[in-house]
């Protein structure tokens, strides 16, 4: 297992749309391990393979108090949504910066696990946070992008701001 470097935005890299995986091998097996020990690395609770600029359909979570339940996500899609909830939001990629964010309070998610099969299953609370998070960064956006264009400028300006002290 290998550590992976975790894009930082505004990484355009991050505004890629990540593609479908044609079939769940080793390479992939390989790729959510990576995922998995950098996610706990960093320390997170969800990480989406466009974080890593590996532009596949693939997402590792695990809200767990004990980091005892990693999820693997091949090809996630949300299949219903239900209610509403605002909970505040980080992102590996945005480190230091938690804002809130309106998500759907309950999701149903059909994917395909780490031996290529298929699961459904039906989230709500964090774990349909983290869901509706990692597949949007599949789909090229970061949870940032769902604020007010005063509140992303703030943002910015902090983030350029680190850049220019840790460089």
């Amino acid at each position: 297992m290998a550590l992976l470097p975790i894009l930082r935005y505004p990484d355009p890299r991050l505004h890629t749309v990540a593609k479908p995986v044609a079939q769940v091998d080793d390479d992939i097996r390989r790729l959510v391990e990576d995922m998995a020990e950098t996610m706990y690395e960093a320390p997170g609770v969800g990480l989406a393979a466009t974080q890593v600029n590996v532009h596949r359909r693939v997402v590792v979570i695990d809200v767990s108090e004990d980091k005892s339940s990693l999820m693997a996500l091949i090809n996630p899609e949300i299949l219903e949504r239900a209610g509403e909830q605002v909970c505040e939001e980080g992102c590996l990629s945005v480190p230091g910066v938690y804002e809130k964010v309106k998500r759907a309070e309950r999701v149903r998610v059909r994917a395909l696990d780490a031996k290529g099969e298929t699961v459904e299953f039906e989230a709500e609370g964090l774990l349909a946070v983290c869901v509706q998070h990692e597949i949007d960064h599949l789909d090229g956006k970061v949870f940032i992008e769902y604020l007010s264009q005063l509140k992303l400028g703030r943002i910015k300006s902090k983030l350029a701001k680190q850049a220019r002290i840790t460089a």
